[in-house]
């Protein structure tokens, strides 16, 4: 009697404790999925000439770059449908850039411009700064698109978009002495966020080096 006692006292802590752990196990199952984290982009390393220019420019002033493209300090990824409606700009939830694009842009043009010449960024190194006795040319930057474009559901391009404005500064205020819209569009490799981001990066490479080259051209 006392043996079957025994067996039983057994299987009933045996019963309870394969209950407990079917407990403990669909408590954990219960428990939400910890949250995915957004892919973190920025342009990769700028494509600049392999060769030194042949003489140094002229030290220039770059502003605060004005975003007129995106939201004010949105890091978000954003695309247009055109083949759907073109007028929204839709942001990819999963995506987002390192820093907001006109940060980005502002480093890749430094890069760009500081291969030719001294560039000055802060507002009181361009007021102490002269070039034979006058205040550097100011280089005011708008970047008016910034985004990944689909014609189609498989096809996109990264579309950059910034006007550049060129001025003297000057005791009466600031003389404009050139202006230019600048636009690229290279081919995203896949209909994505990293393909998108890999083609603005790359319209971001171009648009900084014609610039660079138009103000070598018009003698700034």
């Amino acid at each position: 009697m006392n043996a079957i006692k025994t067996i039983a006292a057994r299987a009933c802590k045996s019963g309870a404790t394969a209950i407990f752990v079917l407990v403990s196990v669909a408590g954990c199952s219960a428990l939400p999925e910890p949250p995915v984290r957004p892919v973190l982009y920025d342009f990769g390393p700028a494509s600049l000439p392999a060769t030194a220019p042949a003489k140094a420019l002229p030290a220039l002033a770059l502003a605060t770059l004005d975003n007129a493209g995106q939201p004010d300090g949105s890091t978000a990824v954003h695309y247009r449908l055109a083949y759907a409606d073109a007028r929204e700009l839709r942001p990819y939830q999963q995506a987002r850039w390192s820093q907001p694009p006109i940060q980005l842009m502002r480093q890749r043009l430094q890069a760009h411009l500081g291969q030719q010449r001294a560039v000055i960024g802060t507002l009181g190194a361009q007021a102490s700064v002269r070039v034979d006795g006058q205040p550097p040319a100011l280089l005011r930057v708008e970047l008016e698109e910034f985004s990944q474009v689909f014609d189609s559901p498989e096809r996109s391009v990264g579309l950059v978009r910034l006007r550049a404005t060129l001025t003297r500064p000057g005791s009466l205020g600031e003389s404009l002495l050139a202006q230019r819209l600048f636009e690229a569009q290279a081919p995203a490799p896949s209909p994505d966020a990293t393909g998108g981001t890999r083609a603005l990066a790359q319209g971001a490479d171009q648009v900084a080096a014609a610039l660079a080259q138009w103000l070598e051209a018009s003698g700034y």
